[in-house]
Parts: C-alpha cells; sequence; structure tokens
C-alpha cells in the first residue's frame, strides 16, 4: 500500500499466493503478535471485572522488573523482552520482501522523508497524548478503568533507556502490524476500506482491553484516526514517531511524577 507523495492506494493480489493462503499468513502474523495480545488482554480482562472490587482497585503494569534485585539479570531480561517483542516486525518486512515490494518501504517505514515523519507525528503525539490522558482520568474517575502504571522499574542508570526502547518496540510493532500490514493484506483480500478500518481500530482496541472500558475505547478511536491518516499520507513512519513520543512521555513521565502530584493516579 504505496503511494507518492502521500495517499495509499490498494495493493494487487500477489501472484501466485490465493487468497487462503494470505488469510492463513495474515492470521498467523497476527497470532504470533497482536492477535494473541488480544485474547490475553480479553482473559485479564475478564478476571478484573469477576475479582472483588471496582477496576480501579487493580492495577494493570506495564514495564516491570522482571528480577528484582538483581539490576544486571533484570536488564538482560528487558533487552530479550524488548527484541522477542520485534520479531513480528521482522516478519512483516521478510513477506514484503517476498512479495516483491521492497520490505517495510511499501508501508512507508525509511528514511525517505524523516522531517515529514518527525513533523507530523510530533503534532500527533501532543494531540492524542494530551487528550487520551484527560480521557483516561475520567473513565478511571468513574471506574471504568484500571489503574494504570506505565512502569515500576527500580531506580538503576538503565531505567530511562529501556523505557525509551521499550516505547519504541510498542510503536514499530503496533503500527507495522495493526496498520500497515494488515491494512495492506486486506485490501489485496478484497476487503472494503470501511470493513479494514474497523478490523485495524478493533484490533488495537481489543489488545489494550487490560487495561479496563477506557484502553478499549480510547484505543479504537486512536485506531480510527490512524488508519484515516496513513490512507492519506501513505506511511506509517509518522504515526510510529507518534506513537512512540507518546508513550516515551507516558512512560518517562509517570516516572518523574508518580507521588508527586494529587491528580495522577498510582497503585
Amino acid at each position: 500500500m504505496q503511494a507518492e507523495p502521500g495517499r495509499t492506494v490498494d495493493p494487487p493480489l500477489l501472484p501466485g499466493l490465493s487468497p487462503r493462503t494470505l488469510r492463513q499468513e495474515t492470521l498467523l502474523v497476527l497470532g504470533l503478535s497482536l492477535g494473541a495480545s488480544a485474547v490475553s488482554a480479553l482473559i485479564s480482562f475478564v478476571g478484573s471485572v469477576t475479582a472483588p472490587g471496582g477496576l480501579q482497585d487493580r492495577a494493570a503494569k506495564l514495564n516491570v522488573s522482571r528480577a528484582p534485585g538483581r539490576p544486571w539479570l533484570d536488564l538482560a531480561w528487558q533487552l530479550f523482552s524488548i527484541g522477542t517483542a520485534l520479531l513480528p516486525v521482522a516478519l512483516v518486512a521478510y513477506l514484503l520482501l517476498r512479495e516483491g515490494a521492497g520490505g517495510l518501504r511499501a508501508i512507508g517505514l525509511d528514511r525517505r522523508r524523516p522531517m515529514f515523519d518527525l513533523s507530523r507525528g510530533a503534532a500527533l503525539a501532543a494531540a492524542v497524548g494530551g487528550t487520551g490522558l484527560l480521557f483516561y482520568l475520567a473513565v478511571w474517575s468513574v471506574g471504568g478503568n484500571l489503574t494504570v502504571v506505565p512502569e515500576s522499574l527500580p531506580s538503576v542508570w538503565w531505567k530511562f533507556p529501556v523505557l525509551i526502547a521499550s516505547a519504541l518496540q510498542n510503536a514499530l510493532l503496533e503500527e507495522v502490524v495493526v496498520v500497515g500490514y494488515l491494512l495492506r493484506r486486506l485490501a489485496q483480500l478484497g476487503w472494503t476500506p470501511l470493513a479494514a478500518l474497523a478490523a485495524s481500530s478493533v484490533l488495537r482496541g481489543s489488545y489494550h482491553l487490560y487495561q479496563g472500558v477506557g484502553g478499549l475505547v480510547g484505543n479504537m478511536a486512536m485506531g480510527v484516526l490512524f488508519v484515516l491518516l496513513y490512507r492519506r499520507w501513505g506511511r506509517v513512519g509518522p504515526l510510529v514517531a507518534a506513537h512512540a513520543l507518546i508513550d516515551i512521555v507516558a512512560f518517562g513521565g509517570y516516572a518523574l511524577l508518580a507521588g508527586e502530584v494529587s491528580w495522577l493516579p498510582t497503585a
């Protein structure tokens, strides 16, 4: 799904690959990545809503210590987790290379337009990040969301580098798989633009369901916006930049402000 200078166009069906093969490939990619995360989030949400007390009484912890009291081992686990989480991105790059589409360049993840990607991404991050924070606080205040704890890492030298790396990993995985790859494959399978938009946004919301209703609805809305902008710009680059900036501010901001300000929920 590549277009210059901006808008996306529907890619052709791959020669030699049947629609059934493409469907199986898509399901396997999702099953190895964010589709599995969606099932995990659903199970986690069911556990939260069926437990005694309200959602506010439970925490959704994102970046946690994997070896408390052992910082070097903890760092090794953090880097291992981030690296393995990026394997589906490498798989998508391979599949797009096999297709003859030029790898991730086919979905607009390359170095051709860095200032375009960064400027659009920064503006998008400011708008979505601020709105998302207000929405989270509003939903949390009425008991519709768990208390999100973006990080609970030990105070060691690698804390903020790992948080930045985690943010970049989230951005690459989600935007490459849920926007660039999924929309391309669904278009090749004959899905209408509206149906593909719905599938992408619902998937994005579903794997955030572990956070509560707010995580589901807020990320579905974000998914709709990101799909529309991807179709307008023809690039996931700005979406990756925006997502990374949102997460960097969320992770780093929580690390600096938790317990220091009264308006930020903590667990």
